[in-house]
């Protein structure tokens, strides 16, 4: 779901993992949109206090409700689902305890517009892109993204999805997300796609029969299909575009330097690939369909 960004499902499956996916083979932490190295000297505790949003405090931020595998119990506090465990875990390399965190909402929709923000960083699925990144900036990435068709059990498209085949049906998706920009520049459907202000108000359009199918990123896919949606299923996923997740800034923010340096880190010691392992592995085993 999320999305140029995407949008994600609802909550089930805590501990078992909350849009505009990735594969179980793909790095945990590619490339990305942030600034520069920082040195060890720069990242202490006390040094990056003057970049925060509330000195003392790391505030962050991300959507209302939120969703299984991301978040789970739509309680990003609890430290569950893979987005929750990876910021308490920037956190701790920050020199931040777990009660030194704070978090806020910001609607998907507006989080990547330019401009102040009332937060250090807003971890909610959101897609890198050039063109975002001119009003906001970008960590590295914590997540590469592979996005996948979701429709309901016994739609042609469950069995009829070559190329020639997927441009035939009627798709919906969430206003500005990278499932919906997927559909249109990749797809290309002969039928317009049916926008909608939520990935919730999709999936109920599919559950209604008022679209054929919705794309959004594979972990969601998956719960949506097999834990949000009756009747539904995750029909295939599609091949890497170099599309990743990153945290996102306001534009400029120094603070990106020294989470970067801490994703270093955790991907080096394997703390990412351990928090994929855990709240993202039983999503990503899908074939790979071309579009």
């Amino acid at each position: 779901m999320r999305r140029i960004i995407v949008a994600a499902a609802a909550t089930l499956i805590g501990t078992a993992i909350a849009a505009c996916g990735n594969t179980s083979t793909s790095s945990p932490n590619g490339g990305g949109g942030g600034g520069a190295p920082a040195s060890t000297a720069s990242c202490t505790h006390a040094s990056i206090q003057k970049d925060l949003y509330t000195k003392g405090v790391l505030t962050v931020a991300t959507d209302n409700p939120v969703y299984t595998p991301w978040f789970v119990n739509n309680k990003p506090s609890n430290g569950k689902g893979y987005e929750s465990a990876v910021a308490y875990a920037i956190a701790h390399q920050l020199g931040f305890s777990p009660s030194q965190v704070t978090w806020v909402t910001e609607p998907f929709s507006s989080s990547y517009a330019g401009g102040p923000k009332k937060f250090d960083f807003d971890i909610n699925e959101i897609s890198y892109t050039p063109q975002r990144a001119q009003a906001v900036t970008f960590s590295n990435s914590y997540y590469d993204v592979q996005q996948a068709i979701v429709a309901l059990k016994g739609s042609p498209i469950v069995t009829h999805h070559t190329a020639a085949d997927l441009k035939k049906y009627l798709y919906g998706d969430q206003v500005g997300t990278t499932g919906l920009t997927y559909i249109t520049n990749d797809i290309q459907p002969t039928q317009q796609p049916r926008v909608f202000d939520t990935l919730s108000e999709a999936a109920a359009a599919l559950e209604t029969h008022r679209i054929d199918a919705l794309v959004t990123d594979t972990p969601t896919a998956q719960y949506m299909a097999s834990a949000q949606l009756k009747h539904a299923v995750l029909v295939a996923q599609f091949p890497p575009v170099g599309e990743h997740y990153g945290l996102l800034f306001h534009l400029g923010n120094p603070l990106v330097n020294c989470v970067n340096k801490a994703l270093a880190t955790l991907k080096a010691n394997g703390t990412l690939h351990q928090l994929q392992q855990k709240y993202l592995q039983i999503y990503l085993t899908f074939p790979t369909i071309q579009p």
